[in-house]
């Protein structure tokens, strides 16, 4: 790492994370090089090993960002509301979820390969945040739904979580793989972001009202 202040090596790391952000809405994570990233900094494309030894440690601060983002988002939910029905609660969740594209996208596109070619100092890094984003959404559970017990809240942690790796491809296609649907005679209705997770969240909180 070289010398300089803490700001000056946040601010850095933020300029590379930028700067790859800037390039996927465009590019593949596979088209995306070290050098292309240092193009579109300010500083030397050598310098950027001084804080990330790979491309894949660079789009996982990205994800580890989005999470951070998401869980502003979530906690905003928390504080500005005293009450929620399951309908309500379902939507808002569906709102964050809808500004968090690149979230979703490099969850179901990417990870893998991100977090296979990451140090385990930055791994931990984004596992803490994503554990926090597990927590803060039960945080909700617990105020929203006080009828939940421990093990619904699990529940529903545990297919959730699962079923945010799965939004982007549900929901986003390329105009290739509509025609290859459309050839082969594929029964398929996209929905948005908003549309899936609204109606996903509703049906796991109706069922656990059921239960209780």
């Amino acid at each position: 790492m070289p010398k300089g202040s803490e700001e000056l090596t946040n601010a850095r790391k933020e300029e590379i994370v930028n700067a790859c952000a800037s390039l996927y809405e465009t590019m593949g994570f596979k088209d995306i090089t070290i050098r292309d990233i240092g193009e579109k900094t300010s500083f030397t494309r050598t310098s950027i090993y001084n804080y990330f030894q790979t491309k894949e440690e660079i789009f996982l601060a990205l994800l580890q960002r989005e999470h951070e983002a998401w869980i502003a988002d979530l906690e905003a939910i928390i504080h500005q509301n005293e009450s929620l029905t399951a309908v309500e609660f379902a939507h808002e969740l569906a709102v964050t979820l809808e500004r968090r594209g690149t979230m979703l996208k490099l969850m179901s596109m990417n990870l893998y390969d991100m977090e296979g070619n990451s140090r385990l100092e930055n791994l931990v890094s984004f596992k803490t945040v994503y554990a926090k984003a597990m927590r803060t959404i039960t945080c909700c559970l617990e105020k929203f739904f006080p009828h939940m017990s421990v093990n619904d809240m699990q529940e529903f942690l545990y297919a959730f979580f699962p079923f945010l790796f799965g939004i982007y491809p549900y929901t986003t296609a390329t105009e290739k793989q509509k025609q290859a649907m459309e050839i082969a005679h594929v029964d398929y209705a996209q929905y948005s972001v908003y549309e899936i997770t609204k109606s996903f969240v509703m049906k796991m909180l109706f069922f656990f009202e059921k239960q209780g």
